[in-house]
């Protein structure tokens, strides 16, 4: 009996935690096309608590499993809210896995985290500790201090930080120096009263005072593009068309789901003009994309959603098609043969819309037929074209015709349902993981074993256990 509990035990533990790990893949507390904001964001947050107060080390390895940024940092605010209960044998790896994912965050990330420190009244010895270790290890800390003044001054006052050289005056001064000798602090004194220097500082400085001098939009837009960085040039691209001002945006330096994302927010007769463009582009993405996460795969069929669903919410603008459109050129990259099956028939991936019911039954179908060794279906698993259709050929093809699994199959899904805390799975005869972007797949591929439920809590134990040394090795 004792041994029958204990191994329902580790059954449930392992099913929470591959939940978990799932969500924290998907949701980024976002809209989705059959989800409000409101509700992702509750039902991730109970989550988040609920392996939190049952699983705390597991918790904590999390952090490691290649989640995205947005679950990354409420986990690191738990914890750190919650130092008091970690046992003393844990310290020391929880504290460098905090350290260690917050320095890896993007910069805005990053500092939104340690003033939400702030904002939680979270002021104990390890969170000061941790927004000391953060400052100190930026390799241009005057220019986050320029770029996120108000922020950077709420923490330091916050964590009671000392800072050096010209920094204190900068941020709590009240312009009582007339002249820095830092060039940059000196040269956002100067842009309070120059319309000229508003062009060297980083653009969402420049904005504000730009806009304090009564400069143009499309003069502003055309002149600073030089400090702005490559997500600002992708976010006002749109305010950029409106003002007829050409953004100028380096397709080689873009990560590949952003690429595919950008691509399609492109208007069908610029796809069409710059084909060849934009095509190259993707295939040195993906290209260069398993450079860094290798990835080599054999006969390969993939079932792509690109029904209406997939134009995702306003929040997610195309997030899930994006995501389809990038793991395309990554499968199309990886493997030694490869066919893609969209749910609407295209003869070009680049020039795809949004469109259509979903039917993923007919490219299954197609996929099976073709006879791959690895079947992937990107899709939010809301199938009514016929309803269940390609849940029932599933059924029937694992029972029937391949129960030794010479095929795998599986359900990447790049979107978070909130009312059950998991991704809408196909079908319990495959296993459903879910997928932020594309360059995360080589990962989502190891860990779809968990998800299939093949796997113990050991290996899952043993699993995070890799992949927390191996994040902090990069330290």
């Amino acid at each position: 009996m004792d041994i029958n509990r204990a191994n329902q035990h580790q059954q449930v533990a392992r099913e929470d935690l591959v939940m978990f790990i799932n969500a924290c893949l998907s949701c980024t507390g976002q809209r989705e096309f059959y989800g409000d904001g409101y509700g992702q964001r509750v039902s991730i947050d109970f989550l988040h608590d609920y392996i939190l107060g049952n699983y705390r080390l597991l918790y904590t390895r999390t952090l490691a499993a290649g989640i995205n940024h947005f679950n990354q940092a409420q986990i690191i605010l738990k914890l750190l809210a919650t130092g008091k209960h970690t046992p003393p044998e844990h310290r020391q790896e929880e504290g460098a896995l905090i350290a260690a994912a917050l320095t890896a965050l993007p910069p805005q990330r990053a500092w939104e985290v340690l003033q939400q420190l702030r904002k939680r009244s979270i002021n104990n010895r390890r969170s000061r500790a941790i927004a000391r270790d953060y400052l100190q290890q930026k390799r241009d800390i005057n220019f986050d201090a320029v770029k996120y003044r108000s922020k950077f001054r709420a923490i330091a006052s916050h964590a009671h930080l000392t800072l050096p050289g010209e920094l204190g005056n900068f941020l709590f001064g009240k312009w009582k120096q007339q002249v820095y000798q830092t060039e940059l602090f000196e040269t956002f004194r100067q842009a309070h009263y120059s319309a000229q220097a508003v062009y060297q500082l980083p653009f969402t400085v420049a904005e504000g005072l730009a806009a304090k001098h009564g400069i143009k939009r499309e003069v502003f837009l055309s002149r600073i593009q030089e400090q702005m960085t490559l997500n600002e040039k992708l976010r006002f691209q749109g305010s950029a068309n409106r003002t007829e001002v050409e953004i100028d945006i380096n397709l080689g330096r873009l990560p590949l789901t952003r690429l595919a994302l950008y691509i399609l927010s492109l208007p069908l007769d610029i796809r069409k003009q710059q084909w060849d463009i934009l095509n190259q582009a993707l295939e040195k993405s993906a290209a260069f994309t398993l450079r860094k996460s290798p990835l080599k795969l054999g006969r390969v069929a993939a079932v792509l959603d690109c029904s209406y669903s997939s134009s995702g919410s306003a929040e997610k603008h195309r997030r899930p098609l994006g995501v389809a459109l990038a793991t395309h050129y990554l499968l199309k990259a990886a493997s030694q043969e490869y066919q893609a099956f969209w749910t609407a028939s295209t003869s070009d991936p680049l020039l795809i819309l949004p469109r259509g019911q979903t039917d993923l039954a007919t490219p299954l179908l197609d996929a099976l037929d073709w006879g791959a060794d690895l079947i992937v279906l990107v899709t939010d698993g809301w199938e009514n074209y016929p309803p269940n259709g390609a849940s029932e050929i599933l059924r029937v093809y694992r029972n029937c015709l391949d129960p030794k699994q010479k095929t795998s199959i599986i359900h990447c899904n790049p979107v978070y349902n909130a009312d059950d805390f998991s991704l809408h799975p196909l079908s319990p005869a495959i296993p459903t993981v879910g997928l932020r972007d594309a360059e995360d797949l080589p990962t989502m591929l190891g860990f779809a074993r968990f998800a299939e439920g093949s796997a113990s809590l050991a290996e899952l134990e043993a699993y995070l256990a890799e992949r927390v040394k191996q994040m902090l090795d990069r330290v």
